[in-house]
Protein backbone atom coordinates (compact mmCIF):
# COMPACT_ATOMS: atom_id res chain seq x y z
CA UNK A 1 0.00 0.00 0.00
CA UNK A 2 1.37 3.39 -1.01
CA UNK A 3 1.66 5.78 1.91
CA UNK A 4 2.90 9.35 2.08
CA UNK A 5 3.12 11.04 5.46
CA UNK A 6 3.89 14.74 5.79
CA UNK A 7 5.26 16.39 8.91
CA UNK A 8 6.95 19.59 9.99
CA UNK A 9 4.22 22.14 9.55
CA UNK A 10 3.45 24.75 12.17
CA UNK A 11 3.19 28.41 13.01
CA UNK A 12 6.05 30.71 12.07
CA UNK A 13 6.53 34.44 11.83
CA UNK A 14 7.03 36.09 8.46
CA UNK A 15 10.68 35.79 7.48
CA UNK A 16 11.06 32.55 9.38
CA UNK A 17 11.78 29.02 8.23
CA UNK A 18 10.24 25.57 8.35
CA UNK A 19 11.29 22.20 7.02
CA UNK A 20 8.62 19.82 5.83
CA UNK A 21 9.18 16.09 5.48
CA UNK A 22 7.39 13.54 3.32
CA UNK A 23 8.00 9.93 4.32
CA UNK A 24 7.09 7.47 1.58
CA UNK A 25 6.44 3.74 1.73
CA UNK A 26 4.80 1.02 -0.33
CA UNK A 27 6.59 1.68 -3.61
CA UNK A 28 10.07 1.76 -5.13
CA UNK A 29 11.14 5.26 -4.23
CA UNK A 30 13.66 5.66 -7.07
CA UNK A 31 10.91 4.99 -9.64
CA UNK A 32 8.82 7.96 -8.58
CA UNK A 33 8.84 11.72 -8.61
CA UNK A 34 7.57 13.56 -5.56
CA UNK A 35 5.82 16.88 -5.67
CA UNK A 36 4.93 19.37 -2.97
CA UNK A 37 1.62 21.14 -3.43
CA UNK A 38 -0.23 23.63 -1.28
CA UNK A 39 -3.79 24.77 -0.92
CA UNK A 40 -4.96 27.88 0.87
CA UNK A 41 -8.61 28.41 1.83
CA UNK A 42 -10.71 29.29 -1.19
CA UNK A 43 -7.87 28.67 -3.62
CA UNK A 44 -6.94 25.88 -5.97
CA UNK A 45 -4.22 23.41 -5.09
CA UNK A 46 -0.98 24.59 -6.65
CA UNK A 47 2.35 22.94 -7.31
CA UNK A 48 5.26 24.31 -5.32
CA UNK A 49 8.23 22.08 -6.05
CA UNK A 50 9.02 18.70 -7.53
CA UNK A 51 11.92 16.25 -7.46
CA UNK A 52 12.75 13.28 -9.64
CA UNK A 53 13.96 10.69 -7.13
CA UNK A 54 15.90 8.86 -9.82
CA UNK A 55 18.17 11.66 -11.03
CA UNK A 56 17.59 14.36 -8.40
CA UNK A 57 16.38 16.97 -10.86
CA UNK A 58 14.13 19.60 -9.37
CA UNK A 59 11.54 22.18 -10.36
CA UNK A 60 10.20 25.20 -8.50
CA UNK A 61 7.24 27.42 -8.99
CA UNK A 62 8.24 31.04 -9.60
CA UNK A 63 6.60 32.11 -6.35
CA UNK A 64 9.06 30.08 -4.25
CA UNK A 65 12.26 30.14 -6.30
CA UNK A 66 15.22 31.22 -4.22
CA UNK A 67 13.34 30.68 -0.95
CA UNK A 68 12.38 26.98 -0.97
CA UNK A 69 14.65 24.00 -1.51
CA UNK A 70 13.48 20.47 -2.24
CA UNK A 71 15.72 17.50 -1.54
CA UNK A 72 15.47 13.78 -1.08
CA UNK A 73 17.14 11.14 1.04
CA UNK A 74 16.63 8.00 -1.01
CA UNK A 75 18.02 5.79 1.77
CA UNK A 76 15.21 7.02 4.02
CA UNK A 77 12.55 7.26 1.28
CA UNK A 78 11.97 10.82 2.40
CA UNK A 79 11.63 14.12 0.59
CA UNK A 80 12.15 17.45 2.32
CA UNK A 81 11.00 20.96 1.58
CA UNK A 82 13.12 23.61 3.25
CA UNK A 83 11.16 26.84 3.34
CA UNK A 84 12.97 30.08 4.14
CA UNK A 85 11.92 33.73 4.15
CA UNK A 86 8.33 32.68 4.60
CA UNK A 87 5.61 35.13 3.68
CA UNK A 88 1.99 35.29 4.84
CA UNK A 89 0.95 34.23 1.34
CA UNK A 90 2.84 30.94 1.83
CA UNK A 91 0.31 29.91 4.46
CA UNK A 92 -1.60 26.83 3.33
CA UNK A 93 -1.99 23.12 3.83
CA UNK A 94 1.03 21.51 2.21
CA UNK A 95 0.71 18.11 0.61
CA UNK A 96 3.24 15.76 -0.91
CA UNK A 97 2.25 13.57 -3.81
CA UNK A 98 3.88 10.83 -5.86
CA UNK A 99 3.81 9.92 -9.53
CA UNK A 100 5.73 7.28 -11.47
CA UNK A 101 8.67 8.80 -13.31
CA UNK A 102 7.27 7.35 -16.52
CA UNK A 103 4.42 9.87 -16.26
CA UNK A 104 6.37 12.73 -14.70
CA UNK A 105 6.93 15.99 -16.57
CA UNK A 106 9.52 18.26 -15.05
CA UNK A 107 7.87 21.59 -15.84
CA UNK A 108 5.28 21.14 -13.15
CA UNK A 109 2.23 18.99 -13.61
CA UNK A 110 -1.25 19.73 -12.32
CA UNK A 111 -2.30 18.13 -9.07
CA UNK A 112 -4.91 15.89 -10.66
CA UNK A 113 -2.25 13.91 -12.51
CA UNK A 114 -0.66 12.73 -9.25
CA UNK A 115 -2.28 9.48 -8.05
CA UNK A 116 -0.88 9.25 -4.52
CA UNK A 117 -1.24 11.86 -1.80
CA UNK A 118 -0.44 12.43 1.82
CA UNK A 119 -2.85 13.86 4.36
CA UNK A 120 -1.29 17.32 4.42
CA UNK A 121 0.41 19.48 7.03
CA UNK A 122 -0.66 23.01 7.96
CA UNK A 123 1.73 25.92 7.56
CA UNK A 124 0.68 29.20 9.15
CA UNK A 125 2.70 32.38 8.68
CA UNK A 126 1.97 35.35 10.91
CA UNK A 127 2.72 38.87 9.71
Amino acid sequence: EVQLVESGGGLVQAGGSLRLSCAASGFTFDDYAIGWFRQAPGKEREGVSYINSSDGSTYYADSVKGRFTISSDNAKNTVYLEMNSLKPEDAAVYYCAAIEILYYRDYGQPAYEYPYWGQGTQVTVSS
